[in-house]
């Protein structure tokens, strides 16, 4: 029996530099301005729909709190006792972050629907301005993620997300309009309401891919039973058993398998060139291989009802 291991580092998604600090930084300056006066404003022209985008922007804040504070410890180097580093602080930071969304989006939502039952008069001029200044902030915000988006997929979602922001703050606007020209005091609650519905429906999605990473379910986009194939497939293999795919972080990922092999041991060219191909072919940056002869007694996890 013997073991082989190969790790990649996958160039494409380099460490936080210090200039990406430094736009993590100003994004979250920007947000917390925004939301600050968005809620001013909020209560000063009584627009529900202000404070619930308010809310909004707030979970931008956090959200690029989590994600800044979980790219820093991921640079921790690994330790006797976290031998992987700090790599999932990011999916830690990712489930926190889905939490604290839904409860302020129950916040938001009891004050809605009490506004539906009891409708106040609205500023739809000044929703108009602050909306039309959100939709600015939140521009500029994503444009700080805009040249790295295509290589970390960190730095996309944070693009994505702000960019959705500035269409939701362009909603706004258009309810204020709406209100202005007919003074129909029930355009802010559905607008609010409405708001938090595609909040919710984004959130959950994030908290269910951060969970789904958190029970070490296999990555999106990688396929267990092509990766199956691969491995069996290579010159000289018979069978593969215990195969595992994991999230490291979310944006690494590792694999573990047991390949049968009668011929013994084909040497480190074969696990290196075996390993580039895993990280070419499906993303998998950190495998280890554990070759096996069966020339004595069978594997104990050759079964694959047992882990």
């Amino acid at each position: 029996m013997g073991a082989g291991h190969e790790h990649h580092h996958d160039h494409r998604n380099p460490a936080p530099s210090a200039g990406r600090g430094k736009a993590f930084a100003l994004a979250v300056l920007l947000n917390v301005g925004f939301t600050i006066a968005e809620v001013v404003a909020g209560l000063i022209s009584g627009s529900m729909a202000l404070i619930a985008d308010a809310g909004h922007n707030l979970s931008d804040v956090l959200s690029l709190l989590l994600a800044w504070g979980a790219s820093v410890l991921a640079l921790r180097p690994p330790s006797a006792r976290f031998t992987y580093g700090l790599k999932s602080s990011s999916i830690l930071a990712a489930i926190a972050n889905a939490a604290l969304l839904w409860v302020a989006l129950g916040a938001i939502l009891v004050e809605t629907i009490r506004r539906f039952s009891d409708p106040e008069p609205v500023a739809g001029g000044v929703m108009m301005i602050v909306a039309g200044i959100g939709i600015v902030i939140n521009t500029l915000s994503a444009m700080l993620f805009a040249a790295g988006r295509k290589s970390d997929l960190n730095l996309r979602a944070a693009f994505l997300h702000l960019m959705a922001d500035a269409a939701v703050s362009a909603g706004v606007v258009v309810a204020g309009l709406l209100v202005v020209l007919t003074g129909t005091r029930w355009i802010d609650p559905a607008t609010s309401l409405l708001i938090t519905g595609v909040i919710a429906w984004g959130s959950w999605g994030l908290l269910r891919d951060a969970v789904k990473m958190g029970l070490l379910a296999v990555p999106e986009g990688i396929d267990e039973a092509q990766v199956r194939s691969f491995l069996a497939s290579q010159p000289g293999v018979s069978a593969v058993h215990d195969l595992h795919i994991w999230p490291m972080s979310t944006t690494e990922t590792a694999m573990t398998a047991h390949v049968v092999m009668p011929e013994g041991h084909p040497g480190d060219p074969f696990l290196h060139g075996l390993a580039h191909e895993l990280h070419h072919r499906f993303g998998i940056g950190h495998p280890t291989l554990q070759i096996e002869t069966q020339t004595g007694a069978e594997c104990a996890l050759e079964s694959e009802a047992v882990v």
